[in-house]
């Protein structure tokens, strides 16, 4: 497996980069306000995790502390994440049907969970 190696900075800016989106699309709906306050949590949390630099969960979870321990960490944490979020949508797209409604946006969420799944294990398998 690869090691993705980044600086301390990626994360930080990513996340301020992230709270200029925010702001951006809460702008164009028309709430300047909620826009402000994402960038200012966003910006919060940079710097947190820059602060917070010195322990080594910080720097696992930034990605500049990673090793083959890390990366495995991160895959298991996604996969759990991953089976949590689809259990949710499966569950409220039974909600959703169960009072009569077409079940979206989780049935389209639900679909392209299933389909990248199903596409990654394809290419996955091709390139083993």
């Amino acid at each position: 497996m690869t090691t993705v190696l980044r600086t301390k900075w990626f994360m930080p800016a990513f996340a301020v980069a992230l709270g200029v989106v925010f702001l951006v699309a809460f702008w164009v709906g028309g709430d300047v306000g909620a826009g402000l306050w994402s960038l200012a949590v966003m910006s919060v949390f940079a710097a947190a995790i820059l602060a917070l630099g010195r322990f080594d969960l910080v720097r696992g979870l930034r990605g500049d502390g990673r090793d083959e321990y890390w990366e495995r960490l991160d895959i298991h944490a996604t996969a759990l994440a991953g089976i949590v979020v689809i259990t949710v949508i499966i569950v409220m797209c039974a909600w959703e049907w169960a009072h009569g409604r077409t079940g979206s946006p989780y049935t389209q969420l639900g679909a392209i969970g299933g389909v990248s799944y199903v596409l990654a294990v394809i290419g996955l398998r091709l390139r083993s």
